[in-house]
């Protein structure tokens, strides 16, 4: 599931692969660029701003994409066959001489004037993995609503960028509260801990393909209780429990440990 970790190495990838290299190959597979040709033009970076993707080219625009629960972009040599998904699954193509991205089951790809970016991020909190990351504005943030559930309150990217449904259950259940508490409960101490916590987890795995909050690195072992619905909590041995978070419109799968969480719980 890309959250900011997945999305900073995806960036990282197609930019050592793009970047200062000319578009050979153009094509967007969404109605309103379907006639945009951006052949010829340079390839300046990609750059990652929470869960958003920034691709810069020469001239003056940025094709902006977000992943969001299933999206991809795929690298492939000359020649490679690809293997990201079926051809109707892909929504995006830019080749140079050396490589080509793909990107599959892309829920937004927009073309926009780099000068604009801020109509598409300019929403965003504070980065965890960014240059403009500030632990006291996000906190202020996180805090400005007391009423509303801890959880939804991380997952909302206009107070912090960069965390998703993995790390939102497994920060909760580090911090000893549901994600169903409110914010104005958290007493002063746990509060202080969210911002450095959540920086802290998405840092440790920003360079690894493996995401771990546990520490260990097997099958089965990296999580604390993200998709461990049944199975032992790690520190009491009581089964993790599953529920929907949400407004509705937007429920996410959470879990927690009945017994090393407090707080309310659905």
């Amino acid at each position: 599931m890309p959250e900011g970790d997945t999305i900073h190495q995806a960036c990282r990838r197609l930019h050592a692969a793009l970047a200062g290299h000319t578009i050979t190959r153009s094509d967007l597979r969404v109605p309103k660029l379907a006639t945009v040709d951006l052949t010829g033009r340079a390839i300046l970076d990609v750059t990652p701003r929470g869960k958003h993707l920034l691709t810069r080219i020469e001239g003056g625009l940025t094709l902006h994409s977000h992943l969001r629960m299933d999206g991809s972009w795929q690298l492939y040599a000359p020649g490679e066959r690809w293997r990201g998904g079926p051809s109707y699954q892909i929504r995006a193509i830019l080749g140079t001489a050396e490589r080509t991205a793909v990107g599959y089951r892309l829920p937004v790809l927009e073309l926009l004037r780099t000068a604009d970016e801020d109509k598409v991020v300019g929403h965003l909190g504070p980065d965890l993995l960014g240059p403009d990351w500030d632990p006291e504005r996000a906190l202020r943030n996180i805090l400005a609503v007391p009423d509303r559930a801890l959880g939804e309150a991380l997952l909302d990217q206009r107070n912090l960028a960069g965390i998703g449904n993995v790390f939102k259950s497994d920060i909760c259940f580090i911090l000893g509260v549901t994600p169903w508490l409110p914010v104005g409960e958290l007493s002063e101490e746990t509060a202080a801990r969210v911002p450095d916590l959540s920086k802290k987890l998405l840092e440790a795995n920003r360079d690894q393909p493996n995401r771990t909050t546990t520490g260990r690195d097997r099958p089965g072992q990296r999580l604390f209780v993200y998709g461990r619905a049944s199975r032992p909590c790690w520190r009491c041995r009581t089964p993790i429990r599953r529920a929907q978070q949400g407004d509705g419109s937007r429920d996410r799968p959470t879990y927690w440990c009945p017994t090393c969480q407090q707080g309310p719980t659905p």
